[in-house]
């Protein structure tokens, strides 16, 4: 189970950058071997991430088992922003963290599966993956803003890519358009006990993002807490991109406890595409889960999970924020 063997801490939101000395990363690719395992260009991948016309790559071992694992982007990628089609105004990072609880749709019943709200502060720090252009089909995992020091960070699950080539960020995207803009993706930070051995438990990733227009993606749109060592029984708002639709979806429902490390929650039409969308607790706004996990996520539309998040997200969290400064 990699880290989990050790006991784990009491919850908490992490708010302010680390003061722990940083370990070195060691640059590999996080990616999951066997049958579970994802190649973005096999149809018969398991799991909610949709396939890419991208190449996965094998991750070499980790030479220290206690560091976050790194990809970071090539040199001769060139960032592909695009121009907003609207020009909103920044984001108090502080001020939308300590709103994120908001309901988005309070009038919804759980357990129902419908489009989120468009214009929502909350579903605008959720967006789309893309491995290509900004097009229909092109999209295909979902991440969402993580509050931070350095304001660029992203969460998603670690299953979902092997390579920061080619990948950008569409927070808010919808029907074709991406109205706050988009962010290269620059680095991926995984747990060694994810690159060396593709521990389901472990099936998340934060990634660290470039300034688009000369401002961060959390500046724009706001970011969501982390939250560790919140209890299974909480009710969650639920969101992801399907790869075959141009518009996000939004669940609100509990969530429970499906084995030691794992989360679960039964949420309606969720399928591929929807990998790496955030599970946000109605009742603190933390983010407590990315749709990944155990079978990667789900092997049926109707049922989602995601690995619990304790001390080996807060360390991994750590360990990438320090690593964006």
């Amino acid at each position: 189970m990699g880290k989990h063997s050790r006991q784990r801490s009491r919850r908490r939101r992490l708010l302010a950058p680390s003061l722990f000395t940083v370990l070195s990363a060691v640059a590999v690719a996080a990616l999951l071997s066997g049958t579970h395992g994802l190649d973005l260009s096999d149809a018969t991948a398991a799991g909610k991430a949709a396939r890419s016309t991208r190449a996965a790559t094998v991750p070499a071992p980790a030479t220290d088992p206690a560091a976050a694992t790194q990809v970071a982007a090539p040199a001769s990628s060139t960032p592909a922003p695009a121009t907003p089609t609207a020009a909103p105004p920044p984001v108090d990072p502080s001020t939308a963290a300590a709103t994120s609880a908001a309901p988005a749709a309070s009038d919804v019943a759980l357990g129902t599966t419908g489009p989120a709200p468009a214009g929502d502060r909350e579903a605008g720090t959720v967006g789309a993956l893309f491995g290509g252009a900004l097009a229909a089909g092109n999209h295909f995992c979902t991440a969402s803003v993580l509050h931070s020091a350095t304001a660029n960070l992203l969460l998603t699950a670690a299953h979902c890519l092997s390579s920061t080539d080619g990948v950008t960020f569409a927070p808010g995207y919808r029907d074709g358009s991406a109205p706050y803009g988009t962010w290269q993706v620059t680095a991926i930070h995984t747990t060694a006990g994810w690159a060396q051995k593709g521990d389901a438990d472990e099936d998340f990733a934060i990634l660290e993002t470039a300034p688009s227009n000369g401002r961060n993606v959390e500046d724009v749109v706001g970011g969501n807490r982390l939250g560790a060592d919140e209890p299974f029984d909480a009710t969650v708002r639920l969101y992801g991109y399907p790869a075959d639709s141009e518009t996000p979806l939004l669940c609100t429902n509990a969530t429970g406890q499906q084995s030691a490390y794992q989360r679960v929650v039964h949420c309606p039409a969720y399928p591929s595409g929807t990998s790496g969308g955030p599970w946000i607790n109605t009742a603190t706004g933390d983010v407590i889960g990315a749709i990944g996990g155990y079978q990667q996520g789900g092997d049926t539309d109707d049922v989602s999970y995601s690995a619990y998040f304790d001390h080996t997200i807060a360390d991994l969290y750590a360990r990438a924020e320090a690593a964006a400064s």
